[in-house]
């Protein structure tokens, strides 16, 4: 063993050596703490070639500064102070995107739904599924956790990895497994005459379509967030810088869209009487997540596209902020569809007298709105020094009104006559936004404009109206558990995304490794989620 006397030598060492000399140092230390063999010859040797290498690298240093000392120092400390050294490589790659076809964004769309539909429908899952719920009825509770993880990886296989693959590898396919899907599920329903949507009726069944739908969504977003980074992920599903539509374009609309289909407002709760000090007290996470992700980026130097948000701006603050003019603004919800196609009207023609040069303008000034104009525009807008709503407030009213109408509301009567109103209104958003397309303004997501709107609520009804094609049956496993903690499971995507970029740089991975990460990442997100499911936790606190 080693004595205390060399101990205390190896201290002293350590004391007076640069950082990568002191962990060798202290490896080595440890190792010999924990072991009895005698490393101390070796760790002298190491030492002493340690010490060479270190002058020998000094010298080096010393003598490029003497030839370019300028661009030598500079390129130091920033290295020195960044945990993010190739963080302009990683913006310049998801800069100046044009997107891919709404033809591509619907088909797509399609089978993320669809593969929810065949996973609700299709008989080898569910007597998967029987079969294992018959063995947990009749055994004990340590055969129910192996079912339990049985159900959750079947789950994952049939909806967590298609949505991946479909994504990076399966891209160009795309419109193959779309038709394939199709004919598969025209198949199913021919042979079941009755239909699978006849089972279910009612509210409860509505709602556990609605259930369906946010948990694809956020999957899909846990995807994509990540996969974007690497390679394998088509530049054309990623965001678009000005103009056009991909598949991450729809997100930060969906997300608002589905939050106003189950909102207050739109189960009939008034908001009157609420003032800002509850508004702001209600909306606190996601203030704390935004800031957070704030101070995150800063410290360790994250890459940040600008032109999506803003300097400063990011999707917690633009959800916060929606939540609060909401809650301050109380309207009815029969009237909500109304102000809020007003409300983009409004915006819209702001938007072609002018506003949108300025918004796409990479020229920033000093203020705290110019440096965020886009994520603040996505909720307000300037016109003429006063403020009015628009944007993603708009997208929202919209919501609650179809919300209210479709799942909350007096007039709701079977899930068949809702299915078929879903199905109508993402038909005619789907052409209005056609239209829009070719006559007013093509699509923006980073101005949220009107064509943007309709594309965000002609994509997403159809989601809905797909899913609604199972009936309302009992949603899966999976489904439930990240149903349980929806915001939780996208922190946890957020945080396993940064701790990915940090620890590697994604631009120059392999396709295989970056699928082996992605599938990882993937079954990593379902494992948090059903834990907190099985032991009963839910993440929600305020």
């Amino acid at each position: 063993m080693v004595s205390v006397s060399r101990i205390e030598e190896w201290i002293l060492i350590l004391k007076g050596e640069g950082l990568l000399i002191k962990c060798f140092l202290l490896s080595l230390i440890i190792i010999s703490l924990l072991s009895k063999v005698n490393v101390q010859l070796l760790m002298m040797h190491m030492y002493v070639i340690s010490l060479c290498c270190v002058n020998q690298c000094v010298h080096m240093i010393l003598q490029r500064q003497k030839q370019s000392a300028t661009c030598l120092n500079s390129a130091m400390d920033s290295s020195a102070k960044s945990f993010n050294p190739n963080k302009h490589l990683k913006e310049q790659f998801v800069s100046d995107l044009t997107g891919s076809s709404m033809v591509e964004v619907f088909v797509l769309s399609a089978i993320f739904s669809m593969l929810i539909l065949l996973r609700h429908t299709i008989g080898i899952y569910n007597k998967i599924v029987a079969s294992l719920d018959e063995k947990t009825s009749s055994k004990k509770k340590t055969v129910g956790s192996r079912a339990y993880i049985i159900r959750m990886i079947v789950d994952f296989l049939s909806i967590v990895l298609p949505i991946t693959l479909v994504s990076t590898v399966l891209s160009e396919w795309s419109y193959t497994i779309g038709v394939v899907f199709v004919l598969v599920l025209f198949i199913y329903f021919a042979y079941k005459r009755d239909g699978c949507w006849y089972q279910e009726e009612g509210v409860h069944s509505l709602r556990e379509c609605v259930s369906s739908y946010r948990v694809s969504l956020m999957l899909i977003t846990c995807v994509c967030i990540l996969a974007v980074d690497f390679n394998i992920f088509p530049r054309r599903y990623a965001k678009t810088e000005t103009y056009g539509t991909s598949l991450m374009d729809v997100g930060v609309g969906a997300f608002v869209f589905a939050n106003s289909l189950v909102s207050r407002q739109a189960r009939g709760i008034s908001t009157m009487g609420l003032n800002l000090k509850s508004a702001l007290s209600s909306t606190s996470p996601l203030l704390v997540l935004g800031f957070a992700r704030l101070v995150f980026t800063s410290g360790v130097d994250y890459q940040v596209h600008v032109g999506e948000y803003g300097v400063y701006w990011n999707f917690f603050f633009t959800l916060a902020g929606v939540a609060v003019l909401t809650s301050l603004v109380n309207v009815s919800p029969n009237y909500c569809g109304l102000l809020g196609s007003l409300v983009l009207i409004g915006y819209q023609i702001c938007l072609i007298s002018g506003l949108n040069v300025y918004l796409l303008s990479s020229e920033r000034g000093a203020d705290i709105i110019s440096q965020n104009k886009e994520g603040i525009y996505s909720i307000f807008g300037e016109v003429f020094l006063e403020i009015h709503n628009k944007g993603y407030w708009g997208l929202h009213l919209i919501g609650v009104w179809l919300g209210n109408n479709l799942l909350f509301g007096k007039n709701m009567k079977t899930n068949d006559s809702a299915r078929k109103r879903v199905w109508i209104l993402f038909l005619f958003f789907w052409c209005l936004t056609l239209i829009l397309d070719s006559y007013v303004e093509r699509p923006s997501r980073r101005m949220c404009n009107l064509t943007y709107v309709t594309f965000v609520l002609a994509t997403n009804l159809q989601t809905l109206g797909i899913i609604m094609l199972s009936g309302g049956k009992k949603v899966s496993l999976l489904e439930q558990a990240i149903n349980r903690n929806l915001l939780a499971v996208f922190i946890v995507g957020n945080l396993l995304t940064g701790l990915v970029n940090l620890w590697m740089n994604t631009l120059f991975v392999s396709p295989v490794t970056a699928l082996f990460i992605l599938v990882a990442y993937g079954f990593i997100i379902c494992c948090v989620a059903g834990f907190a499911d099985y032991n009963g936790i839910k993440l929600k606190f305020w």
